[in-house]
């Protein structure tokens, strides 16, 4: 066979992409439903933390898998890291996978003839639900480092679903913050997260506005002197 007859990497990793990126999209939706069963259920709850674990486990080398066949497909060797930074933070801390909500879409929508929805209901869907599972995720994480600490005000998670809410929007009302290393972590990456999301999703609005205004502009009949 000649060498005609092989994909070079880059599309070969394109077709490796559109493939898996919905199934695992829903790896990761499995990931965070195991975590939430280990930090939300006793200890002593048996069998679930163990299945749990086992599913937060499996589910993360499903993920390793993933980057490591998409490396060798790239071609770029320790390139790889840098150029797909997203990809390497997302390995290290999977519940982050909420911000690849972008490439999911971008997949779903190449497997149709055209998107179904338009560019800014695209932007203000996907960031939504990219808001709500890593609120949802932050708020794990948050209650899981914060709730047994001595001194500390997000004793539930409904306060840490609460502090999610409001630092996610920018509210910020103080009445529960982090007192832990690790949780002032989670709530600097969730505000970076907020302000960026809160930024596409208004943006996006604006110009549909806009669009709107100036359409019903150019219908109007000219005013007469």
């Amino acid at each position: 066979m000649s060498d005609r007859a092989t994909p070079d990497p880059p599309a070969r990793l394109t077709r490796w992409e559109q493939r898996t990126e919905v199934p695992l999209f829903a790896a990761g939706l499995l990931f965070l439903t195991g975590y939430a069963v280990r930090v939300l259920t006793p200890h002593e709850a048996e069998p679930w933390n163990d299945i749990a674990l086992i599913l937060v486990w499996s589910t993360w080398l499903l993920f390793l898998a993933d980057y490591l066949i998409r490396l060798r497909l790239s071609g770029l060797g320790a390139r790889f890291v840098p150029t797909h930074w997203l990809d390497t933070v997302v390995l290290l801390l999977p519940l982050l996978r909420p911000l690849r909500m972008v490439q999911v879409y971008q997949v779903v929508q190449r497997r149709r003839d055209r998107p179904r929805l338009s560019l800014y209901a695209r932007v203000i869907s996907y960031a939504g639900l990219t808001a709500v599972l890593l609120g949802f995720a932050a708020a794990l994480a948050v209650y899981h480092f914060e709730h047994t600490v001595p001194g500390a005000s997000i004793r539930s998670f409904g306060d840490a679903a609460w502090w999610a809410c409001a630092t996610l929007t920018t509210v910020g009302y103080g009445d529960a913050t982090p007192v832990t290393f690790w949780g002032r972590v989670v709530a600097a990456g969730l505000m970076a997260g907020g302000l960026a999301l809160l930024g596409a999703v208004t943006g996006s609005f604006s110009s549909w506005l806009i669009q709107v205004f100036t359409r019903e502009d150019e219908k109007r009949p000219p005013e007469r002197d």
